[in-house]
């Protein structure tokens, strides 16, 4: 991973840093505060600290950012049998979405809407891709995401008693009109094909945005912000 505030939020999130490659110096001769105190905590976590020159740091950053370290750090390991969970609790379901950069930005919008967990269902792409860290700002080291099969999430959410919310573009229903407030997984699928079979059964709800323009469906990460400020709209309403 590289940038500050990625390597900030893994620190946060518990993540085992190893090593970690900085700028030798900042403009003026010096690393800056911010950047120095950082780099005592990654310390101080066990983390190696080596001063490198732009031209190292431009070969192994991602988008060759030369004045932001660069860390190399084990993924987070999570079992979705250690999730603890709010009463009536928010949850998001991401079935195969293959583009890195709309995981990141989906996790953060769950981050910011209060959705408690992110659960990737038959994973298209890596967690921890660079693109999907830094779309994620870091939250994805500090909101609980996990990466699991389409049966295990099915059988956990009936376990639990949580609704799932299936997005598809041919539902009848429109959004606005499901009740969130009650627990409940927001389901979005691929980017291509939407969801699988696994949500087209008769005891989920499936709901959809109207679209009134020529296209007939929004970027998933996008309509996934708009169903998770639906739902926190929901619950913040008085006698929610």
């Amino acid at each position: 991973m590289d940038g500050r505030r990625e390597l900030h939020a893994a620190l946060r999130g518990g993540v085992q840093v190893e090593s970690v490659f900085a700028p030798q110096s900042m403009e003026g001769g010096a690393l800056d505060q911010e950047l120095r105190a950082l780099l005592d905590e990654c310390a101080a976590a066990g983390a190696e600290v080596l001063l490198t020159p732009p031209s190292l740091l431009e070969r192994i950053s991602y988008g060759g950012r030369v004045d932001q370290p660069v860390a190399v750090a084990l993924p987070p390991q999570r079992r979705l049998s250690d999730l603890r969970l709010p009463g009536a609790p928010l949850v998001a379901v991401l079935e195969s979405v293959e583009k890195p950069g709309n995981l990141g930005a989906i996790v953060r919008s769950a981050d910011a809407a209060g959705v408690a967990a992110v659960l990737v269902a038959d994973p298209a792409t890596d967690l921890f891709n660079p693109n999907a860290i830094r779309a994620s700002l870091g939250t994805l080291f500090t909101l609980p995401v996990y990466a699991v099969s389409t049966e295990e999430v099915t059988g956990w959410l009936a376990q639990q008693g949580i609704q799932a919310c299936v997005t598809r573009v041919d539902a009848q229903a429109t959004y606005d009109t499901y009740d969130f407030r009650q627990p409940t997984a927001i389901v979005l699928g691929s980017e291509a094909w939407g969801v699988s079979q696994h949500w087209k059964s008769s005891r989920q709800q499936a709901v959809r945005l109207p679209m009134q323009g020529h296209a007939d469906s929004l970027n998933v990460s996008v309509a996934a912000a708009i169903l998770f400020y639906e739902a926190n709209r929901q619950r913040r309403q008085p006698g929610a």
